[in-house]
């Protein structure tokens, strides 16, 4: 299949206008709760269904009904066939994330194939090369945002990993706005849903704490740089409620176990725009795999799961009753859920933690670097460049240090034996900068937005190094479609297989790709706005 032109791309991109998200109410009645679909073959129907999260009526964009769509249960080493019947009025498209295929069932509108149009289906055919959770979403307009989004298990042809229970946790962000409009309003004011802004009491604090004239001169940097050291996030809890398997916090979704019992937690992070910071009070959590693939298990009071990552961990409750709780990053808002020997009964919810605002270290990396407007390098398009980035991954992320609990961070994560079987050294490296303009609301790579861009070529069966730079002040979690990305530690050493990868402001990380899949593959962002916004390439592999 040719490549499509980037204006075609966009034009599906951006398909979704206000009439797709307007009540209908007869076609269709409330979304019901999500179901668990098995087997290899599956019909999958996308169309309008009324919710109500908030209070006010809206409508989703659902699968057979549900918000989440349907659980799809697949085995290793099977042939599946997914059917996916269009009743929306506009192209809609199934994309299924991690997972290793041909690229003409990869389900990305303008890239991999055509999308689905309205009153039409069409049949993803592939056999299934891997096991682990997983999940599919929408590439089409903004029918993500709007509540596209399952979760994909696959059992292994040998399972080894034992669990009395086992459950998927599928976090996500709802609004009751018409996704445009939020896009509209971060064009016009990025920080539009950010309440965290710094105040006159914060300068005196500061000054207290650090002295006045150090206070001024770093309120005059921030302001200098046209930034703000509150900016954890692009959009809050001011327009989003957080869902837990589609439940809000006081449908208090609830898992049922024994005590003693082993206890598998499928997390997901299917948010459009949030990361989400998870632990369960009195509860080890130990990982075990991440994005789909085991890794050598490391047991943590908490972690942050980025936009599309997954990890799987085993708990053992020992007491009647847990929280299971995500708050946002930016601390506006949480989800929680129960895990419970029976239903009725809860455990106690911990208070949001406070927020805490970015350092210098997050904004210019290591040391005495500077982080400058690079309009001179990049154009009117990019505000910033770090010169020095930071290459650790031991920092689990802003808000997350020292805060007394066991916190998770990349440098944790290896993989199992076996995992990782391309050992060659990389023939080549690819370095690109992770770039945007908080003022526009524009997001790039390097410097490009992708309605300007070219593609970026692989040779097929290569193994070549990626690095990236990020020269924001927010963190990106990279998605590549169609391949592993084999993360590299500070000293070149391959640790951890990733379908994901989360960049943090002024950090430097690399990984290695095989290019073992020919074809025309996305690369962007998964925050869903710097996506639309700008931050995705096409790679050839060829």
């Amino acid at each position: 299949m040719p490549l499509l032109s980037r204006r075609h791309f966009l034009e599906g991109l951006m398909a979704m206008g206000a009439a797709s998200i307007l009540p209908n109410w007869h076609k269709s009645a409330q979304a019901k709760t999500t179901g668990i679909l098995s087997g290899t073959e599956f019909i999958l129907t996308i169309a309008e269904t009324p919710v109500n999260f908030t209070g006010s009526a809206r409508i989703a964009t659902t699968v057979n009904g549900s918000i989440p769509a349907p659980t799809l249960h697949w085995r290793e080493g099977d042939m599946v066939t997914l059917t996916v019947i269009n009743q929306l009025q506009e192209t809609t498209s199934i994309h299924w994330h991690g997972i290793i295929l041909p690229y003409g069932m990869d389900g990305a509108p303008g890239v991999s194939f055509n999308g689905i149009p309205p009153g039409s289906s069409f049949t993803y055919r592939f056999k299934v090369q891997q096991c682990g959770t997983y999940w599919y979403h929408s590439h089409s307009g903004m029918q993500e945002q709007t509540g596209l989004y399952g979760a994909i298990v696959i059992t292994p042809a040998q399972e080894s990993l034992q669990a009395d229970q086992d459950y998927v946790i599928q976090l996500s962000d709802w609004t009751d706005e018409n996704p445009l409009a939020v896009f509209a309003k971060l064009k016009t004011q990025s920080d539009y849903y950010n309440f965290n802004q710094p105040t006159a009491v914060d300068f005196i604090q500061e000054a207290r704490k650090n002295g006045l004239s150090a206070a001024f001169e770093q309120h005059k940097m921030w302001n200098e740089m046209r930034m703000s050291m509150t900016d954890l996030a692009d959009i809050s809890a001011y327009t989003y409620t957080y869902l837990l398997n589609g439940m809000t916090a006081s449908g208090n979704w609830t898992g049922l176990f024994k005590r003693g019992e082993r206890v598998r937690l499928r997390f997901i992070n299917s948010g459009a725009q949030t990361f989400f910071d998870v632990r369960i009070p009195g509860l080890p959590m130990t990982i075990v795999h991440a994005d789909g693939q085991a890794v050598e298990p490391v047991t943590v009071d908490e972690f942050r799961i980025g936009l599309a990552e997954t990890f799987d961990v085993i708990v053992t409750p020992g007491h009647d009753a847990y929280t299971i709780f995500a708050q946002s990053m930016d601390r506006s808002g949480f989800v929680c859920g129960t895990l419970a020997t029976r239903t009725g009964i809860k455990a106690g919810i911990p208070a949001l933690d406070k927020p805490e605002p970015l350092t210098m270290t997050d904004m210019m990396g290591h040391g005495t670097a500077i982080a400058h407007h690079a309009k001179t390098e990049y154009g009117a398009g990019v505000d910033m460049r770090v010169d020095n980035p930071r290459t650790n991954l031991d920092d689990p992320g802003i808000g997350l240090r020292d805060n007394g609990r066991r916190v998770l961070a990349y440098a944790d994560l290896r993989s199992a034996s076996g995992i990782i079987t391309d050992h060659r050294p990389p023939e080549r490296d690819i370095e690109l900068h992770l770039t945007g303009n908080m003022e526009r609301y524009s997001w790039s790579i390097d410097g490009v937005e992708f309605s300007e861009s070219t593609p970026i070529h692989f040779r097929y069966g290569e193994r070549l190094r990626v690095i990236f730079v990020n020269d924001t002040m927010m963190a990106h979690p990279m998605h590549l479609h169609g391949m592993w990305s084999d993360l590299e530690n500070a000293e070149g050493e391959v640790q951890v297989r990733k379908h994901v990868v989360v960049v943090q402001p002024a950090q430097r990380v690399s990984f290695r790709v095989t290019a073992d899949a020919k074809g025309y593959w996305p690369w962007h962002c998964h925050l869903f706005y710097h996506m639309h916004g700008g931050m995705f390439r096409v790679v050839v592999v060829a």
